[in-house]
């Protein structure tokens, strides 16, 4: 007689997303290739008609949302995989422990003595009862875990933990000063380095999940996991948003909002352009140069690490171009959880680009790792508040960020003008 081994409700669960996701791959490279059949099918009546056919234009233009609305479910599936089980995080030291369990006490019920005691034994002076407490380790990480998945640029950028609210960076414009010698040779002087400093203030960034006071006194529910979740998109959009356009008042730089110059005439301080040669589109001739020029205008050892970024509407333009040989130039992933590739080079989509019109910079090319920094000050303050939204509890959640560009030469731009 077999023995019939059952799966665990959670190992179910999992091989259901995995299905899930699978199946949702499966049928986004099915969109891709109809969207390849229907656009050679648009190029060929350019040829042969001088003018494309409306129908043949709207069935691609269905293909490319439904690409969109697959690749955009299947982020979500991943996203949601990579999610924590409602057990969370095991905490093993005897003081993660006791500020676990003081946490939980002060969210659930409002008792702050745990909380308290707890920053006395720690000399903890980061929280108060008027600006929350900070949250445990295991929440603050998990909800710097899921920022990295939801956050396009902070996925690809270069963050720095600090406990300042001002991180200063010392950089070497000209390089560092260096020279060749022999053991016993005299060391000739070196030119001296020309250093700029950098600074990048942490901004407030907030959110005010709710919850009902059924929710808190069901003991099923792990706090820790809601309030990461809860905050998760709302720091995400507010973070991915200041990244690309954020002025710098109250908020990270982005890197858009910096100075601009021709590659040409790139100089430190300013962010190298290439110019498309039509306003608010591509060349209407070998399109892909720009492309070409915007990757070689970066120094080899940033084009390892490279990336494009840009928004759906940019990055449906651009699945349209082929190279001299017939080929497209935008690729779709190769397998579940991997990016599309532009001419080699991952593609990350963030909303938060401006779409195509005269002059705009709405692609972004380079090593955003060494070009732009994200600076993260420890620790996630909760205060709760169950007064002004009865019969609600409000979660006034708190974390310090901020970001600019911290190498000018990384990141390079496309130009969609003449000039």
């Amino acid at each position: 007689m077999k023995t019939q081994i059952k799966r665990a409700p959670e190992a179910k669960a999992a091989t259901g997303q995995a299905q899930d996701v699978a199946e949702c791959f499966d049928e986004f490279m099915e969109a891709f290739e109809a969207f390849k059949e229907t656009n050679d099918e648009r190029l060929a009546q350019v040829e042969n008609q001088v003018s494309e056919d409306v129908v043949t234009v709207e069935k691609m233009n269905r293909i490319n949302k439904a690409l969109d609305e697959q690749k955009s479910l299947m982020d979500n599936l991943l996203l949601k995989g990579k999610r924590p089980s409602v057990g969370g995080t095991a905490v093993t030291s005897i003081v993660g422990i006791e500020h676990k369990q003081a946490f939980n006490d002060y969210i659930r019920g409002g008792r702050e003595d745990g909380l308290r005691r707890h920053e006395q034994k720690a000399l903890s002076y980061g929280s108060d009862a008027d600006g929350g407490y900070l949250v445990p380790d295991e929440t603050a990480t998990e909800i710097g875990r899921r920022l990295a998945l939801g956050s396009p640029i902070r996925s690809i950028a270069g963050v720095q933990l600090v406990s300042s609210s001002v991180y200063k960076k010392p950089f070497a414009v000209t390089g560092p000063a260096t020279g060749w010698a022999s053991e016993t040779e005299i060391r000739s002087e070196t030119a001296s380095p020309t250093l700029s400093e950098l600074q990048f203030p942490t901004m407030e960034l907030y959110a005010m999940p709710a919850a009902t006071s059924q929710l808190l006194d069901d003991a099923a529910v792990d706090i820790d996991a809601w309030i990461a979740s809860e905050v998760e998109q709302a720091f995400a959009e507010q973070e991915s948003a200041a990244f690309i356009n954020g002025d710098g008042v109250n908020k990270p730089r982005g890197f858009l909002t910096h100075s601009t110059v021709d590659e040409s005439n790139w100089s430190w301080g300013n962010l190298g352009t290439v110019s498309t040669g039509n306003d608010g589109a591509f060349a209407d001739e070998d399109a892909s140069d720009t492309l070409v020029d915007t990757i070689y205008s970066l120094k080899a050892g940033h084009r390892q690490n490279a990336n494009w970024v840009m928004n759906r509407k940019t990055q449906a333009e651009v699945r349209k171009l082929k190279d001299a040989d017939g080929n497209y130039l935008w690729q779709a992933p190769a397998a579940v959880g991997q990016s599309a590739s532009l001419m080699g080079f991952g593609v990350v989509e963030a909303e938060d680009m401006p779409d195509m019109a005269a002059n705009s910079l709405s692609m972004a090319f380079g090593d955003f790792n060494r070009g732009y920094l994200i600076v993260d000050r420890a620790g996630v303050r909760v205060l709760r508040d169950p007064y002004s939204a009865k019969p609600y509890v409000l979660f006034y959640t708190t974390k310090r960020v901020g970001g600019g560009v911290q190498d000018f030469d990384a990141i390079k731009l496309v130009k969609f003008g003449t000039n």
